[in-house]
């Protein structure tokens, strides 16, 4: 089951006329990198000697890369703080030709940040600056006021939940109503909170894990997981359910009880980081490509085995993508 590569060709080259909106949880993933070579006489502790700082666009400003880096014109939405890490976040934002003017900036709280400590490749503590406290009513009418500009400009939404305080319960109901009223394809990839408020939407797109949890329901067996995936489906209103599994790739769940099973296309597993962004964001574009779940998802499918082939949460572009493509295709 693959996608004909002159359709693939045609979508690529279609691309830059697409203009998606990015809503969520706005992170900085920062790199510490050196070597250790001996324990701290202050404590049984490694001491690393630094020799790099790496800082890369995370959360859902990593989702807007992914958009950015297949052409289409990104827009990103979210909160951050008022801080020397905003300002390199917006310089990475700058430099990647994503859109910023709609972020808002609270001085209550910090831009996001998650600091890896790592030598030869290995993590050694990660370390986490944030507030996940629920955002105020000043600053939920900001959010969705900067929404409503750009509304009838984009061809679809994301909303990327990393459950940090930005979506509200009367965020995400604003954000959909507009949305619908517009027309506008609306993707969800939720996490633990707020994973029933995402109702009526176009993609809905949990992991097994969120899935398992969510429901409330142990997942042994393929049985198991397209009877409680059905479930999820009914109740959560979605014109599609995507259920991404890993290294065993993806489900796709549409009406009249129609399944797709989609088996990953990743030649080698190196790392996982930002696979489920990747999804969620080539997918979105490729759906406004194409009215296909299939095929959006064939698709996205392939771009998330190009990320798992690569260190760290690296996008990917169609010239690596159309590669996948041909290889699964010979």
């Amino acid at each position: 089951m693959d996608i004909d590569i002159k359709r693939f060709d045609k979508f690529a080259e279609e691309a830059s006329r697409r203009r998606i909106a990015v809503l969520g949880d706005i992170m900085i993933d920062h790199y510490i990198i050196g070597n250790v070579s001996r324990i701290s006489p202050e404590a049984p502790v490694p001491i690393l000697e630094s020799l790099t700082d790496e800082y890369r666009l995370g959360g859902a400003a990593n989702v807007a890369l992914n958009i950015s880096t297949l052409d289409a014109k990104t827009y990103l939405i979210g909160v951050v703080g008022k801080d020397n890490n905003s300002s390199i976040l917006m310089n990475l934002l700058h430099e990647k030709n994503i859109d910023s003017s709609l972020i808002v900036i609270d001085d209550q709280r910090p831009t996001t940040i998650k600091s890896r400590i790592t030598s030869k490749k290995q993590q050694i503590v990660r370390v986490d600056r944030e507030v996940t406290t629920p955002i105020s009513k000043h600053i939920e009418d900001e959010i969705i006021s900067n929404f409503s500009k750009i509304v009838q400009d984009i061809d679809a939404l994301i909303i990327e939940d990393y459950n940090k305080g930005l979506l509200t319960e009367r965020v995400i109901t604003s954000v959909i109503d507009i949305a619908k009223a517009n027309n506008i394809i609306i993707s969800v990839d939720p996490k633990v909170e707020n994973f029933f408020n995402y109702k009526g939407v176009t993609v809905f797109k949990p992991n097994l894990a969120e899935l398992s949890k969510n429901m409330n329901k142990k997942i042994t067996n393929e049985k198991d997981l397209q009877s409680i995936a059905w479930q999820l489906f009914k109740q959560i209103k979605a014109q599609y359910l995507v259920v991404t599994l890993g290294e065993k790739g993806m489900l796709i769940f549409e009406h009249d009880r129609n399944i797709f099973s989609l088996p990953t296309y990743a030649r080698e597993v190196f790392d996982v980081s930002g696979a489920g962004d990747t999804v969620i964001s080539t997918l979105t574009l490729a759906l406004t490509l194409t009215n296909s779940i299939l095929e959006s998802a064939i698709i996205a499918n392939h771009a998330a085995g190009v990320v798992c082939g690569k260190q760290g949460t690296s996008p990917t572009n169609w010239e690596e993508i159309r590669e996948s493509v041909e290889e699964e295709s010979e």
